[in-house]
């Protein structure tokens, strides 16, 4: 088990972290394997995970032709594409909040964190983490494909902290753990509660998720078990930490549950678990190399217009064109 010191991760890690971010390699941006762009500088892409869907449902079948990639308005040449049959794997971290007022629903976490790992570990090419966060963010179990080992991980959490260090957590298992994983990268928050002890905010939660390349899915728990949020059920009213838990989540092409009961709470693993299996990955090579920091705007579009009557593209909708360490 890896615990992490809080206290002492101070702003000036991330103030190093962005300096370094302009030296290293490429950043939300895929670096393809050694190569150039026939002018002596490495060439770096774009990895877009894409989940298609008409109403509710997951659409499979579709082909790289029938996408059309923009940036800044302009259409984009795609490198490379993948379905549910040749998608690379998946190294996913459930991270669960274990603050003072998830005490009395602990129990149903654990539970819902436990069947999700067993969904999402089917295949053995896929890998998961466990980790959770109060006032101290604790890796409980490393990347592995070992059910046994996910479970002790889960049925050693006993107690709750005293805090609730969301965007510390999620940026420290972004940077550590999911920078040079081989596959997809993907964060699944259980939480009930605003962020109330991270020296991280929410912009650098996103910026290293997106520099990362990671996909953040985010489950609410503070809706039912111990009483009923009014409106939250229905997705009518949110607070302004619900609010921050969405633009966490749609910043990385994810998206943000939130669940009135432990029925519910199964529901959202379930189609957390199968949009892994039904995303598209298109990779794309920017026609502008130039790494200068500054936002761009990602656009997927259907060629068929057909397509774009009927169903629904989801995928991160920006990223900022700088240097970063990525595998």
């Amino acid at each position: 088990m890896q615990k992490f010191a809080l206290r002492s991760f101070s702003l000036v890690a991330f103030v190093f972290a962005g300096t370094l971010a302009l030296y290293a390699q490429t950043a939300s941006p895929t670096p393809p394997p050694a190569g150039d762009d026939g002018v002596g500088s490495k060439v770096f892409e774009v990895r877009l995970p894409v989940t298609v869907t008409r109403k509710k449902d997951l659409v499979s079948g579709l082909t790289k032709n029938d996408f059309i990639v923009l940036e800044d308005g302009i259409e984009q040449e795609q490198t490379f594409f993948s379905d549910e049959r040749t998608n690379p794997p998946v190294y996913v971290g459930v991270l669960m909040d274990t603050s003072p007022s998830t005490a009395g629903k602990l129990g149903f976490s654990k539970e819902a964190a436990a069947n999700f790992l067993y969904t999402v570990i089917k295949l053995r090419k896929d890998k998961a983490a466990f980790m959770t966060f109060d006032h101290e963010v604790i890796l409980r179990q490393d990347f592995t494909d070992k059910l046994d080992l996910l479970q002790k991980a889960v049925d050693k959490v006993k107690k709750v902290g005293s805090q609730t260090s969301l965007y510390d957590a999620v940026w420290q298992f972004s940077d550590e753990k999911l920078r040079n994983v081989p596959g997809r990268r993907v964060i699944v928050l259980i939480t009930d509660g605003d962020d109330t002890f991270s020296r991280a905010e929410l912009k650098d939660a996103i910026d290293i998720a997106q520099r990362t390349e990671t996909t953040i899915f985010a489950i609410s728990t503070k809706a039912g078990f111990l009483g009923s949020v009014p409106g939250v059920e229905a997705g009518t009213t949110m607070d302004k930490g619900d609010k921050l838990l969405v633009e966490l989540c749609e910043e990385t092409g994810g998206e943000a549950f939130f669940s009135g009961d432990m029925l519910a709470l199964e529901r959202s693993f379930k189609r957390i678990s199968d949009e892994l299996r039904g995303q598209y990955i298109i990779t794309y090579k920017p026609a502008n190399q130039n790494l200068d920091g500054k936002l761009r705007k990602i656009e997927v579009r259907f060629k068929d217009k057909e397509n774009a009557d009927k169903l629904k593209i989801r995928t991160k909708t920006s990223y900022r064109a700088i240097k970063d360490a990525l595998r």
